[in-house]
């Protein structure tokens, strides 16, 4: 017989959350380890002794932590989508009937709480993974990600005209009191220097221009991507089982090169915490610098950065004498070390002939600078470093290592863009978008402490039980566990109470 279903409201109803959250969900599972009880003491700096009360902070990173796990980085959303969901709901301790936090509070609690309280949830969680076996902490792999701002490309501006508006907006709000009504208003004459300075030399676009709404974002674009504003996520990942161990904002127009020594000190020190010393480092050539690596060797770190690619290790019809530190040209004139000069964030030494030795040179023409009449070489100060560098990462382990970056911290960021919210930051300022950052490695990382289990030592050759060397051993083990009967009927013979193949050949 067909069943129609008669639905009608319950007046009362007995219905607690735990018994229909079951004992395998996410959820349920994530607080049953997540421990965040510190945050009370660490918070109540924030708050004063009267008024009404706050948004609990546990509650608050808990529903921040539910946006990124879920994919949201909308604080209307996450309240919407926590309203529906009873496990979200036994996660963060509501009943179905208590109403929740409104979705301005995020944003406002969010701008509340230091970069310090985000920084010691990762730290704590990082502890977690790092008690269960889930980072080794030898081998690091470093990387970057573009993350688009909260700003629109189309509301920049040039920045001379910004920094005018501001200054005339601050000469008016001190003079208003001086003012009659018979005064007419007259803009201040610096406000025509940008035409004054039309004739001079373009500045550099992020010098040039900016967004109002969002000043530290930098309009910046990689290949194969849209120009846009944007931050720059630094992330360090153990290299053992992918464990995010490190990140942090920049901003977008900066190298990853002058980002490397700042990621190396607070990696090294966050795993200095626990215990663990890092030992090596990979990274792809962007972070080829002189700053990253003279910092490597000041937290004794091999790394395998690839040179740049307009490194050069020797100078085509130039062979460098290393006892007089000097170069000699294929007509057998010297280019001596004249100085030292800083160009970007490195130091280059110079090596320059003189103007009597190229005077009468037959490759003058094609050799020499023109307007000086010498031939001049520039090399890095560190050259024997970027040396030693290039031939660790031509090497076989080097080869290996490029693998192992590209295996591990290329999927991580892939996750934290297209699956943990860090497509693009809904704060304004690099502060807010560190901190946006930084929960999105703390969900990124607690799944891993959920899901992914510590690999096995792989110096460990333990032989399971009745193993006799016996090259066929393990195809039969495999058959025995799927027809148990039928082996038990090929193999009657028993040495010391253990059916084995080996009784079963004698």
């Amino acid at each position: 017989m067909q069943g129609k279903k008669d639905y009608q409201e319950k007046l009362f109803i007995r219905f607690q959350l735990s018994d229909y959250v079951p004992a395998d969900n996410f959820y349920r599972r994530l607080r049953s380890i997540l421990d965040l009880s510190f945050l009370y003491d660490s918070t109540a700096k924030y708050y004063g002794n009267e008024g009404q009360k706050s948004i609990d902070p546990v509650v608050f990173f808990k529903l921040m932590l539910v946006g990124y796990l879920e994919n949201m980085n909308s604080d209307r959303r996450i309240i919407i989508t926590s309203r529906m969901r009873m496990d979200i709901l036994y996660f963060i301790g509501y009943d179905l009937d208590e109403e929740l936090p409104w979705h301005s509070t995020l944003s406002r609690t969010r701008q509340l709480y230091g970069e310090e309280t985000f920084t010691a949830i990762f730290k704590t969680v990082l502890k977690q993974c790092i008690d269960n076996g889930l980072v080794a902490g030898r081998r690091q792999a470093v990387d970057s990600v573009l993350v688009k701002a909260n700003a629109a490309l189309s509301s920049v501006v040039e920045r001379q005209i910004l920094d005018d508006a501001a200054g005339y907006g601050k000469e008016l709000d001190a003079h208003t009191e001086k003012l009659s009504s018979d005064n007419i208003i007259h803009l201040p004459d610096h406000l025509s220097a940008s035409q004054a300075s039309a004739k001079q030399k373009p500045k550099p676009v992020n010098q040039a221009r900016v967004s109002p709404s969002d000043t530290d974002a930098r309009i910046s674009y990689k290949p194969g991507k849209v120009l846009a504003l944007n931050y720059l996520s630094q992330v360090s990942v153990d290299t053992s089982n992918h464990v995010i161990t490190h990140i942090q904002a920049f901003h977008a127009d900066k190298g990853d090169g002058q980002c490397l020594p700042e990621i190396l000190t607070q990696t090294v020190n966050t795993l200095k915490e626990n215990g663990l010393t890092v030992h090596e480092v990979l990274a792809d050539s962007g972070y080829s610098s002189e700053p990253g690596l003279l910092a490597l060797i000041e937290h004794q770190i091999e790394g395998y950065i690839p040179n740049r690619s307009g490194y050069k290790d020797d100078r085509e019809g130039f062979t460098y004498d290393k006892e007089h530190d000097r170069y000699i040209c294929s007509q057998g004139k010297y280019l001596t070390f004249r100085h030292f000069r800083a160009k970007g964030n490195g130091l280059h030494k110079l090596y320059k002939t003189s103007v009597s030795d190229c005077a009468t040179c037959p490759l003058k023409d094609s050799c020499t600078n023109p307007s000086t009449g010498t031939k001049v070489i520039r090399e890095s100060a560190i050259k024997d470093i970027y040396r030693q560098m290039q031939q660790r990462v031509q090497s076989s382990k080097g080869r290996k290592m490029r693998k192992v970056r590209q295996g591990t911290v290329e999927p991580v960021l892939g996750t934290l863009v297209n699956f943990t919210g860090m497509k693009k930051v809904n704060t304004k300022g690099i502060a807010m978008a560190n901190k946006c950052m930084i929960m999105a490695a703390v969900a990124y990382n607690l799944k891993k402490l959920l899901k992914l289990k510590p690999s096995p030592n792989k110096n460990s050759k333990t032989k399971p039980s009745g193993s006799l060397d016996n090259p066929f051993y393990n195809l039969i083990t495999r058959f025995h566990r799927t027809t148990n009967a039928f082996i038990a009927t090929l193999l009657p013979f028993n040495r010391n109470g253990q059916t084995t193949f080996w009784s079963f050949a004698r």
